[in-house]
């Protein structure tokens, strides 16, 4: 039996993918909880690409449990790209981050020692992808928003969707107040239940959402998202949001 009806379609077979951006994943291998050999991001990168995937930001975690600095990810990163030079069939790599909004990241900020995205959208070359806990929000958050763009930042908020402490009005106040949003695509496919689902689809179709990512951690996880069936209703709203540089 196909895995998908009439009414659905997979993120393989919609043609979303091709020449897509994602700009969240943990593929930079040995430096967080995703991928740990070179070997498996390897062939992640080269799904990638078969896929269609034209691009692909890197972002590991940086956080007071994963430690991570800018200065050791930059030479992990330069290590990968060194290794990839000669190998066909990859995808654009560029580096980022995924940054937790904790005493770590506010250190950082004041020392403005981060990892911006760059090259997302004209006039925010300086795109800081950032994160909250799932359960609570940090202490202060919007004020901890409002100091990164007051520091040139323009923060793009991870999976949204996930942060069930949020409501509608935390949505519509963070799109207010200049923050940009990233849609986990394992959202709308289920993968984290059927409530992020529905909250997902939800701000889809309100257009609440800037950007995607697949939030890969393994090889096997995005094979999974590939084959998964989404509602093929989605696609119009996901396409002009899958390719954004």
């Amino acid at each position: 039996m196909w895995p998908f009806s009439p009414s659905t379609t997979t993120l393989a077979c919609s043609g979303l993918l091709e020449g897509a951006t994602d700009w969240h994943s943990h593929i930079l291998p040995g430096v967080d909880d995703g991928i740990k050999t070179i070997d498996e991001t390897f062939d992640t990168l080269r799904t990638m690409k078969e896929a269609g995937v034209a691009r692909v930001y890197l972002t590991p975690h940086i956080m007071e449990d994963v430690p991570n600095t800018p200065c050791a990810l930059r030479q992990q990163f330069d290590s990968l790209c060194k290794s990839t030079a000669d190998v066909a069939d990859m995808p654009e790599l560029i580096l980022g981050a995924e940054n937790m909004l904790d005493t770590v990241f506010m250190g950082r900020l004041t020392e403005r020692d981060l990892i911006p995205i760059s090259a997302s959208t004209p006039g925010h070359a300086d795109t800081l992808l950032v994160e909250t806990s799932f359960a609570n929000p940090p202490m202060g958050l919007y004020e901890i928003l409002s100091d990164t763009l007051k520091a040139g930042y323009f923060p793009m908020l991870a999976h949204p969707e996930r942060y069930l402490y949020m409501s509608e009005s935390d949505y519509t106040r963070l799109r207010r107040e200049g923050v940009m949003l990233q849609l986990n695509l394992p959202s709308i496919a289920g993968f984290y239940g059927p409530q992020v689902k529905q909250r997902a689809i939800h701000l889809l179709k309100k257009g609440m959402y800037n950007f995607t990512g697949s939030d890969t951690h393994s090889l096997k996880w995005y094979r999974r998202l590939l084959e998964a069936p989404i509602p093929r209703s989605l696609v119009k709203h996901l396409a002009p949001i899958m390719s954004q540089r």
